[in-house]
Parts: structure tokens; C-alpha cells; sequence
């Protein structure tokens, strides 16, 4: 297999190790906004270790960085923190697995987003994955219990912030791959983790302003979780690193087909490490929605 794929996988898991992380801080222990915030502030200083160690090691210059990557990486940031904070939200209403499966709606937002903005059409296998992942949405956005009228079942709390995550995320990528390719160097782990550092830096500070801002206390609360959250930060780091660098290889719509392992991957954490009951029809809705992107990406 590709190098890329490889990476990918690897991406999935670290993220999963995250989410769990930032699910079991997010219950009791820091605000959403800490929680999200910790995502990012733990992960910042081993980014800026990593990128500024791999290139006294590789002995490289530091690469002269373009108004076009601010641009990509800032507005990538931006946008990364309001989806973390969703997915966060999402935690509290929902399991684990199924809070990651409405996640995945960002592959099929692209798609649509991209039709209606850019003009780029879609094949009849991907309005047919489309199609699948709508019955898997519908699927997951129906409320414990299953009782109430259709618009209740889909105009719900969790669909709303899945669907927002989704569209987030989406964007975001595109922005972070963007600004791995604005860097002018070869080495795409340098990209990587260069993105990464000044990514994370600029959202750490950011959260740390509007915390201070908005939730008085909060970062106090932050630095008091510092035994679990640096585990967080260490895998987000390691996670954002093997995205980054997904991304400098392949396509991100290649990169997100992978990435689906990541389902999997949360399925396994919810049962094992949250002791939660996934019900047959939260099953039904992941297969679906799970099905539908793979047949987007492989096939659209």
C-alpha cells in the first residue's frame, strides 16, 4: 500500500484517541469551550517541538510562508475550532460513536458544497451515496425513544450539531491542505508539521482570549486537568500531523475514504471503554452513513 494510506489510518486513530479524551474532559471536569480549548493548547507545544526540532535534524531554513498560507491556515483554525466545539456539543447528547458518525457528514457536505459552488458535478454513484447517507442521518438524528413527528426526529439537537461539524471539518481540510501546499519545500513532513505548529499556536491563543473573555476561570480549570489533557494534546498533535501530511500526498477526498476506519475505530471505544449499548438501528444509521461516504469517494 501507498505511504499515504498508511498515514491516513494512523490519523484515525490518534483523532480517536483524542475524542475520547476530550469526551471523558467535556463530562464534568471543563466547560465545552475548555475542553476544546485544551484540544488545542496541549497539542501547540509539541507541534512547535516537532517542527522546530525535525528541521535543526533535517538541517533546513525556515521556508518564508506566503499571505496565501495565513489565509488557508488561519481560516482553517477558525473554522476547526466552532467543528470541535460541535463534536463536543454532540457528546453530551448522544454515544461516542455515533457523536463520530455525524462527524462524517463532512464528506458529503463537500460534495454538495462543491455541486452548488463550483459547478462540479456529481455521477449517478455519488447521487446514489448521497441518497444512502440521507437515510443514514435520518437514521441517527432520530431522538432516543423514536416517538414524535418526522420534523422533531430531524430538526433535533444532535442532527443540527452533526451536520454543522460536518460542514466545518469540511471546510477546514480544504483550508489545511491549502496551506501545506502554499509551503514552497519538498519535504512534506516539514509541511506538515509547520502547518500544524502555527495552526495550533494561532488557535490556542485565539481560545485563550475569548475563554478569558467569555468564561471566566475556565483556563485555571485547563491547566488543573493537565494530567489527562496533555495526553489529549500529545495525540492531537500526532493526529493533526498525519492529516496534514495525508493531505500533502493525496487528494483529501482519497484521505476521508481511510479515514473511515475511524467509525470503526470509535464503535470499538464506545463499547469497550465507555461501556455504551450501540442499538440496532444506531447500527443501521452508521452502516448507511458509513456505506454512503465510501461510495462518494470511491466512486462519485
Amino acid at each position: 500500500m501507498e505511504t499515504w494510506i498508511y498515514i491516513s489510518v494512523a490519523a484515525a486513530a490518534f483523532q480517536t484517541l483524542r475524542f475520547m479524551l476530550q469526551k471523558s474532559l467535556s463530562m464534568g471536569t471543563l466547560s465545552k469551550g475548555g475542553a476544546t480549548f485544551a484540544r488545542f493548547a496541549y497539542a501547540a507545544p509539541f507541534a512547535f517541538v516537532l517542527a522546530v526540532g525535525y528541521m535543526a535534524w533535517q538541517d533546513i531554513e525556515f521556508p518564508s510562508l506566503s499571505a496565501r498560507f495565513w489565509t488557508f491556515a488561519l481560516v482553517g483554525g477558525l473554522v476547526q475550532i466552532l467543528a470541535t466545539w460541535c463534536v463536543v456539543a454532540i457528546f453530551t447528547q448522544r454515544n461516542f460513536a455515533v457523536g463520530i458518525t455525524f462527524k462524517k457528514t463532512e464528506v458529503i457536505q463537500t460534495a454538495l458544497v462543491g455541486l452548488v459552488v463550483l459547478g462540479d458535478r456529481i455521477s449517478i454513484p455519488g447521487v446514489i451515496a448521497i441518497f444512502v447517507g440521507l437515510v443514514g442521518v435520518l437514521i441517527l438524528s432520530d431522538p432516543p425513544g423514536g416517538t414524535g413527528s418526522w420534523t422533531r426526529r430531524l430538526m433535533n439537537k444532535a442532527a443540527g450539531l452533526g451536520l454543522m461539524s460536518g460542514a466545518f471539518f469540511a471546510v477546514s481540510a480544504v483550508g489545511y491542505r491549502g496551506a501545506t501546499l502554499a509551503i514552497q519545500h519538498d519535504d512534506f513532513i516539514l509541511r506538515a508539521a509547520l502547518s500544524v505548529a502555527v495552526v495550533t499556536a494561532s488557535q490556542s491563543l485565539g481560545m485563550a482570549i475569548w475563554l478569558a473573555w467569555r468564561e471566566p476561570g475556565e483556563l485555571s480549570r485547563v491547566w488543573s486537568a493537565r494530567r489527562k489533557a496533555v495526553w489529549m494534546g500529545l495525540t492531537s498533535m500526532a493526529g493533526s500531523v498525519s492529516w496534514f501530511a495525508a493531505f500533502t500526498l493525496q487528494n483529501a477526498a482519497y484521505v476521508f475514504a481511510v479515514g473511515q476506519v475511524e467509525v470503526i475505530f470509535s464503535l470499538m471505544a464506545s463499547v469497550l471503554f465507555f461501556h455504551e449499548k450501540i442499538s440496532r438501528r444506531e447500527l443501521a444509521g452508521i452502516a448507511f452513513l458509513s456505506s454512503s461516504i465510501l461510495l462518494l469517494v470511491l466512486l462519485g
